[in-house]
């Protein structure tokens, strides 16, 4: 590396005005070069815009990039780290003479003689990712900007990834308040000072009146890019265009406006949302009744900036309700039937039987959302089916207690208005998930247990049976090994229920009004005693829903509860503005794990995406959706494509 300390250009007029603007002290930045700048350039340089979501560089776009530039000299810009970059493009995408890197650490070093030269002569321009407030503070209205533009209107590639990408629509969020801001958040105040929209940064006609967001899909940003879309459109007065890059993909612009994109990755891709949005209130969560997103991929011809696309990915339509963002044509429901199953559990008929009922089980409840009923109607229909099920821990087959009873548990959630309802300590109840959903709607208690819940399913009609339905040959085999087990000198000292505390059946529903809801039942553990309640029936621990996410939980019970775990992975999603993904994956294979328990779990957001975090060798589960198609699978390895 070579650092260069010079002194500030001074221009006449206007040059002459940036300088006084200019801190009066000496420019100093980091300057890398990785190959022969004095080499000539070998091909035709030619427009065009790379606009990259961030992560890993897609070196097919970079390749596209490369040849605009006429695989000669580029000049990469940044505010942070170092020339790594550059080694990046010249050895390992290739196909260029030189890569000049600056890093800029202030505002002086914009108008720094041999930073604009290098700009001047460049082929291709790429501005990385990092802190894009640093590149509005450093430079906004300076030689650098007015380059940049210079640049492009001379026929020349300009590409940006990350921050690099967030800067060059001609509104754009600059995260000027020390901090990015997540997608709950900037619903929650679309106008408020957090959501920090400027505009006369940069002016490039491909670009104008487009705002754009990176990292897109992998943090779960459409709901920001709405929100930054209606402010922007308040300031500027006209309908404006949304585009969100996801971190797998780039968006190749040619000189007349089509592009194509690159993706990495299965169903990556740019997504666009074209105003107008309605306007919005001061002071006040975001609403709009409808807006409609359009996905371009690969097979893609997206226009900018009137952000038209042919041959999208997918077609969405999305409402925004009290700052919280749903889907209006995903119906979606999810399923499992327990977590803990091992390679070598299963003959080939039990399993062939569990992937049966499992497809029953979404064929059932997805019937309901097809006919236009609500979640609480396709989990309640689900789990019924798993219920009557043998091969579950649930209803028909329950595990048994130490003295030989089938104790069974269970409870439902409404994420819409957050009301649940919860049962334990049932011995006749043919379907538990029935009781708990009678005592949400008909009572004015949340849980009920033993007799006075059986009293009270008596009351309302709920099918109960003798005891006896719910025997099998398999469970009470299992309960006479957990006895013979109990008596060994080992027993005494361990604190361990081996795998006894699995099983358990749950649902997550999204409706086509995108409304949650969450359903869990369990026939408890193997051997359990004095009455012993896990997860399943507690709000929170094994079941919750809201109107962001809905989770059912199956695992060690003990610490589900404390860790409050089905309601931990919503609020990750609610507070931190994590991926339902991530918050799922950070609660059921960390924090649970820490704790000293296991298991899994599904759960499933607002916007139809689910996860199906797991952490044993199996977990029967599965989902249905728009292709009316049952998808399921058990073991740890086995594929099973997301929804």
């Amino acid at each position: 590396m070579s650092r260069r300390v010079g002194t500030v250009w001074k221009l006449a007029g206007l040059a002459l005005a940036w300088a006084l603007a200019a801190s009066a002290a000496a420019a100093e930045y980091g300057h890398y070069l990785v190959g022969d700048r004095t080499a000539r350039t070998p091909g035709k340089v030619q427009p065009g815009l790379l606009l990259m979501g961030g992560g890993d560089r897609n070196h097919d776009a970079l390749r596209w990039f490369m040849a605009k530039a006429g695989h000669g000299h580029i000049v990469v810009l940044r505010a942070s780290q170092g020339g790594e970059i550059g080694e990046e493009f010249h050895n390992e995408v290739g196909g260029v003479a030189s890569v000049e890197t600056f890093v800029f650490h202030d505002r002086a070093a914009a108008y720094d003689r041999a930073v604009l030269r290098a700009l001047r002569r460049a082929d291709g321009i790429f501005i990385a990712g990092g802190d894009q407030a640093r590149y509005v503070r450093f430079w906004r209205g300076t030689p650098v900007a007015a380059a940049l533009e210079a640049h492009v209107r001379a026929g020349k590639p300009l590409g940006g990834t990350s921050a690099g990408l967030a800067i060059l629509g001609e509104y754009l969020y600059g995260a000027m308040d020390g901090g990015s801001i997540t997608s709950p958040q900037a619903l929650a105040d679309p106008l408020g000072d957090a959501v920090t929209i400027e505009t006369g940064f940069l002016r490039l006609a491909l670009l104008e009146g487009v705002l754009t967001d990176t990292h897109f899909g992998e943090r779960d940003r459409l709901g920001r890019l709405l929100a930054f879309l209606a402010k922007a459109e308040a300031m500027a007065g006209r309908p404006l265009l949304g585009l969100g890059v996801d971190e797998d993909a780039a968006v190749a612009v040619e000189a007349d406006g089509r592009a194509r994109v690159y993706a990495s990755a299965p169903g990556a891709g740019a997504t666009v949302v074209r105003g107008p949005l309605a306007a919005q209130a001061q002071d006040a969560p975001m609403r709009q009744e409808r807006v409609q997103v359009l996905v371009a991929g690969p097979d893609s011809v997206l226009h900018l900036p009137s952000g038209e696309v042919e041959n999208p990915l997918a077609r969405r339509d999305f409402a925004v309700r009290d700052g919280v963002l749903v889907a209006l044509d995903r119906p979606l429901l999810v399923v499992h039937g327990g977590a803990g199953v091992e390679p070598g559990d299963l003959t080939a008929e039990e399993e062939q039987a569990a992937r049966a009922a499992l497809a029953e089980a979404l064929r059932a409840g997805y019937a309901r959302l097809q006919a236009g009923m609500p979640a609480l109607d396709a989990v309640t229909a689900a789990v019924t089916v798993l219920e009557d099920a043998p091969m579950f821990n649930a209803g028909r087959g329950a595990v048994f207690t130490h003295d030989g009873r089938n104790e069974l548990d269970t409870s439902i959630m409404d994420g819409a208005s957050g009301r649940a309802g919860a049962a334990a300590g049932l011995h006749r109840v043919r379907n538990p998930i029935t009781l708990a959903r009678a005592i949400m709607e008909k009572s004015r208690h949340v849980m009920m247990v033993g007799d006075g819940a059986e009293q009270f399913a008596r009351e309302q009609g709920i099918a109960l049976v003798d005891p006896s339905y719910f025997r099998t040959e398999k469970r009470w085999r299992q309960l006479q090994q957990a006895l013979q087990d109990d008596s060994k000198p080992h027993a005494l000292h361990s604190d361990a229920p081996a795998r006894a505390y699995f099983g358990t059946v749950g649902a997550v529903a999204l409706d086509a009004d995108g409304r949650l809801a969450a359903g869990t039942s369990t026939g408890g553990m193997t051997n359990k005693r004095y009455g012993r309640v896990g997860d399943s029936p507690i709000i929170g621990a094994g079941t919750w829903a809201d109107a962001r996410c809905a989770v059912s939980g199956t695992g060690w019970g003990e610490f589900y509860i404390r860790t409050a775990a089905a309601h931990e992975i919503c609020a990750r999603v609610r507070l931190s503005g994590s991926s339902l993904a991530r918050a799922a994956d950070e609660v059921i294979n960390r924090l649970v794990p820490q704790a000293g328990g296991d298991g899994g779990a599904i759960a499933l957001d607002a916007q139809g995406k689910a996860a199906f975090p797991f952490n044993t060798g199996g977990m029967y589960r599965g989902w249905i959706g728009a292709d009316g198609v049952p998808h399921v699978a058990i073991w740890r390895d086995e594929p099973l494509p997301l929804p």
